[in-house]
C-alpha cells in the first residue's frame, strides 16, 4: 500500500505529531457507531505486534492486517484546507470525505 499526499496533507500531518514521536496508522473504527465502521487515522507511539507497516516517507504509516484488504494499493490523502479533516480516495473509491486524526498516544 502506498499513501500520496499533497503539501498541505504533510503539513498538517507533521504538525499534529507535534514534537513527539509517532506514526499513523488506518483504523476503520467499528466501535459504538453502528455501522460499518468509520475511517480515522489514529496517531500512536508505535506499531502492535501484528500491524503491517505500509510506508515509511515522508511518515510511518500502519495498517491491522485485518483490516488491510478493505484498502486498495494506492491511497490519497488529502487535508481540508479550513476544516481539520481529511479524504481518503483512491482511483475508483472515495473511503470518507471526513476522516479526523484520533491521538492515541498516551
Amino acid at each position: 500500500m502506498h499513501i500520496e499526499m499533497n503539501d498541505l496533507t504533510r503539513d498538517k500531518l507533521k504538525d499534529s505529531l507535534g514534537n513527539r514521536p509517532g506514526c499513523f496508522k488506518l483504523f476503520i473504527d467499528t466501535e459504538d457507531c453502528g455501522c460499518n465502521g468509520v475511517i480515522v487515522v489514529l496517531i500512536v507511539g508505535g506499531p502492535n505486534n501484528t500491524d503491517i507497516t505500509f510506508q515509511t516517507e515522508p511518515f510511518t504509516f500502519l495498517v491491522d492486517p485485518q483490516q488491510k484488504p478493505q484498502f486498495e494499493e494506492k491511497l490519497r490523502l488529502q487535508a481540508e484546507e479550513n476544516y481539520p479533516s481529511f479524504k481518503l480516495s483512491s482511483d475508483s473509491t472515495l473511503y470518507s470525505s471526513n476522516v479526523r486524526l484520533r491521538n492515541m498516544r498516551a
